[in-house]
């Protein structure tokens, strides 16, 4: 993949996350600043979303760890462990909203 189709896909990823969010009803703000997605939560706390083109990967930074994540036959799937991008991503603002979420 080019790095701009991988750019195009992950500004599409970070789409949906905010899309979701929005549609969850939980009490979020959503800052977008270039590669980064910053989720914040009531009590302050942050999940930090981000694409790292130079690997094409996404990146999850959550309480729980630190999360890698590389495009394998369309799913995001994690470089260190098992785990989806979303599957994975929706644990952990479920975690932090303390409130259930899900893609």
């Amino acid at each position: 993949m080019t790095e701009s189709e991988f750019l195009d896909l992950s500004d599409s990823v970070f789409a949906k996350i905010e899309a979701a969010l929005d549609e969850s009803g939980l009490d979020t703000d959503t800052l977008l600043s270039g590669n980064v997605l910053e989720i914040e939560f009531e009590d302050r706390s942050k999940i930090i979303v981000n694409r790292h083109a130079a690997n094409q990967e996404l990146w999850i930074a959550a309480r729980s760890g630190g999360y890698h994540y590389r495009l394998l036959d369309g799913v995001w799937q994690s470089t260190r462990e098992a785990g989806e991008f979303f599957a994975d991503l929706s644990k952990a603002i479920s975690a932090h909203a303390q409130e259930d979420f899900s893609f």
